[in-house]
């Protein structure tokens, strides 16, 4: 094992672990800048989200998920169109952001209970998106309809969902091919 490796800080996670959930959560950061401006924006989010997962395992994976939500929600220009703060998360697209975390929590119990086959893990992050369209679809409802009025669940999916599923299908497969031809060079430099 490396010394950096060895190296454990008080909250028993090792130097490496808390540099790489911190290069995962940056990661995610710089994917959500670029964006294309709808209703809910187009970004690299959510490949970045599926990467760091991949890549880092569910547990590291979620931390850096829940380390960038955080640091946006203090107000770092970490969201899409470089917006942060607490109103980020508290509007009508902030319960996709927050359905990050989801996507990391079904990614780590699935991987914990069934294994780290790749047919699992894309089974949990397939799952993991599903839950996140569903809360960030009934959260941006709920906020729509607070400001605007009424607004139905098939005009809403049209706006927030339908025009999401191929590319972040895509972004997923993506994921998995890079994650898959790095991962060799993580294992060896955590040995």
């Amino acid at each position: 094992m490396s010394s950096e490796r060895a190296v454990k800080t008080g909250t028993g996670l090792a130097v490496f672990d808390l540099v790489s959930i911190s290069i995962g959560a940056v990661l995610i950061a710089i994917c959500s800048w670029i964006s294309i401006p709808t209703a809910v924006p187009f970004t690299l989010q959510t490949f970045a989200v599926f990467f760091v997962l991949l890549l880092l395992g569910g547990g590291k994976g979620t931390l850096s998920i829940l380390v960038y939500v955080l640091i946006g929600a203090v107000g770092a220009p970490v969201f899409s169109g470089f917006g942060g703060g607490i109103g980020v998360l508290l509007g009508s697209t902030g319960g996709y952001i927050l359905g990050f975390l989801f996507i990391g929590l079904i990614y780590m119990l699935f991987t914990k209970f069934f294994g780290k086959k790749i047919v699992v893990k894309v089974a949990a992050l397939v799952l993991g998106l599903v839950v996140c369209y569903a809360f960030g679809t009934a959260w941006f409802m709920h906020v729509y309809m607070k400001n605007n009025g009424s607004v139905g669940l098939l005009t809403v999916l049209g706006w927030c969902v339908f025009p999401f599923i191929a590319p972040d299908l895509a972004k997923m497969a993506l994921a998995v091919y890079v994650a898959r031809r790095i991962e060799p060079v993580m294992k060896a430099r955590q040995m």
